[in-house]
């Protein structure tokens, strides 16, 4: 739409959920796209990354990508497969991952689809293609084009955006954007997704100093994180237990980085202590053998060492003087899959470190099925699990999950260690919004949990007076003085998304009674059990079967 007399954003994803960032800013005649994320998690969700986008891709004239996430970058292939040929503006660092990063992520497209086509075969059902394929993602990467933190660069005479560093992943970004219109200047600032102040690696989040408007991430709005010191600590007395019991250490997380950052606190906390028991846990964990098991890891190593300029001052000048804190012994990368099930079939007690963070994908549940069984093995988290996947079931304490149509029981050790999130929690988002020194005339909360979210709007209102709004998805807010919404979803859209929703419900209910059946066979062969409470399993399920009937009749 040329001519646009007010400036206008819509929100096209993270809405009340933390994956699928999109979002589109229309001003001074110009369309940007900001992220263009994979949703992760619920079936109705994934579902979603098969729509059509809601805007029109010839109209699009600029991309922004805030970092390399899939859940911020891993439709940008679908983008590219539909016809969008703009650039894709972003830190080399991020356009460095994304090289590595989409196009893993087309093959994973490839592989679940396969399986997808497999069972609709048997079902006499025609085949579907995969939402792109690991050449759209390599293709679309020639549309990139990288910049630098801190420039200020000019999209159109009347638009210029600048990178800053978000701290939260190599190459993140905070960024600004500042449209002129109608003889006005107005400043949106999107968060993307903020670090840790305290991320030993990388150097804290920008403060920035003046917006108009804040797009801002609420990941942990509700919640704070432990000190660096106690997940250290923690973090060493798990494993060193595990490997006491013969057990595997299983990590889900892509990130080689997060690992680097736990041994680099380790490392640094070992330079202060003394005491005989730290030392021996210490010891045996530099000792133990730490594979790292993705096709991805050298590459992804190799990244972070073509980018140390981005890491904080100390790190760098630790590496400078020959102690580098990428490289610690023991490390071993497996590329292949067959040097993946080879660590399925190693009886030396190891730490396995492997993607997805969140066991929705990849080799990580072939190592959870070989796992998840054994009561001396620890399955580690240290990043946010969104509802829905098979990481976030694992750390509400399911006994038994599915993984590749079989059922698994959970008598591994399941820790959660939440300070290792590379977000930042509830008070570093609260001192990100307080470091403006003119403050944000309103502020959208995205990225987050709608309980998280709601308890993060009430402490910006408490203490800083400024109006907060949660956006519901194809929300678009006119930028002016007054906030105002009109909503994009058509009424086709929303009796599709309610379809959705339905067709999610029932392959929930037939995965419970799947369940449930099992259990109850468990129970009614159970010499232990009495007469009584057999007849009570019964009645129970009559009052089930009658549910049903009335449902379908």
């Amino acid at each position: 739409m040329k001519g646009l007399k007010i400036m206008n954003i819509t929100f096209l994803g993270a809405t009340k959920t933390v994956t699928g960032s999109n979002f589109l800013l229309e001003g001074a005649g110009k369309k940007i796209i900001v992220d263009c994320g994979l949703y992760q998690g619920k079936a109705k969700e994934e579902r979603e990354n098969y729509s059509d986008f809601l805007f029109d891709i010839n109209e699009i004239d600029f991309m922004l990508l805030t970092h390399a996430h899939i859940d911020h970058s891993g439709r940008i292939p679908k983008l590219y497969v539909d016809g969008y040929r703009g650039p894709i503006i972003a830190t080399k660092a991020t356009c460095d991952l994304c090289s590595i990063m989409l196009p893993d992520s087309g093959h994973i497209q490839e592989q679940e689809n396969e399986w997808q086509n497999r069972k609709r075969k048997r079902k006499g059902l025609p085949e579907l293609p995969p939402l792109y394929t690991a050449q759209d993602a390599i293709d679309c990467l020639k549309i990139f084009k990288p910049v630098k933190y801190d420039e200020i660069i000019e999209l159109s005479p009347e638009i210029h955006v600048r990178f800053n560093d978000a701290g939260h992943m190599l190459g993140s970004s905070i960024i600004e954007i500042w449209v002129n219109e109608n003889g006005e200047e107005k400043k949106v600032v999107f968060s993307g997704d903020l670090g840790n102040s305290d991320m030993p690696l990388l150097d804290s989040p920008t403060m920035i100093e003046t917006a108009d408007y804040l797009v801002m991430e609420s990941t942990y709005g509700g919640r704070l994180h432990i000190r660096n010191d106690e997940k250290a600590e923690l973090f060493l007395n798990i494993v060193a237990e595990t490997l006491d019991k013969g057990g595997n250490v299983v990590i889900p997380s892509f990130a080689v980085g997060r690992t680097q950052e736990i041994l680099y606190e380790l490392n640094n906390l070992k330079e202060h202590r003394t005491d005989k028991e730290f030392l021996e846990k210490y010891d045996k964990l530099m000792k133990a053998p730490v594979y790292v098991d993705s096709p991805l890891a050298i590459s992804a190593t190799q990244i972070f060492r073509q980018n140390t300029e981005l890491f904080d001052e100390d790190v760098r000048k630790q590496i400078e003087s020959g102690d580098n804190p990428l490289e610690f012994p023991g490390l071993q990368f497996t590329q292949t899959a067959e040097e993946s099930k080879a660590l399925n079939e190693n009886t030396t007690p190891s730490i396995i470190i492997s993607a997805s963070g969140m066991c929705e994908v990849g080799r990580i549940k072939h190592h959870l099925k070989h796992n998840l069984w054994n009561p001396n093995s620890t399955i580690l988290f240290v990043g946010y699990q969104a509802p829905g996947t098979l990481g976030a079931k694992l750390v509400a304490g399911e006994k038994k999950v599915k993984i590749f149509g079989e059922e698994v029981a959970v008598n591994a050790r399941i820790e959660y260690i939440e300070g290792y999130s590379g977000h930042a929690d509830q008070e570093g988002l609260l001192n990100f919004v307080y470091s403006f020194i003119t403050k944000p005339k309103h502020i959208f909360l995205v990225h987050g949990e709608p309980e998280g979210q709601k308890v993060l709007k009430e402490k910006l209102l408490e203490t800083t007076d400024i109006p907060v709004t949660i956006p519901e998805y194809g929300e678009d807010y006119k930028l002016d003085d007054k906030i105002s919404v009109e909503s994009k979803v058509n009424m086709y859209d929303k009796h599709r998304y309610l379809r959705l929703e339905v067709i999610d419900r029932l392959s929930t209910l037939k995965e419970e009674l799947e369940d449930m059946s099992s259990m109850i066979k468990d129970d009614i062969f159970d010499e232990d059990k009495k007469d009584e409470e057999i007849m009570a399993i019964n009645e129970k399920i009559k009052e089930l079967e009658q549910q049903i009937v009335k449902t379908i009749s």
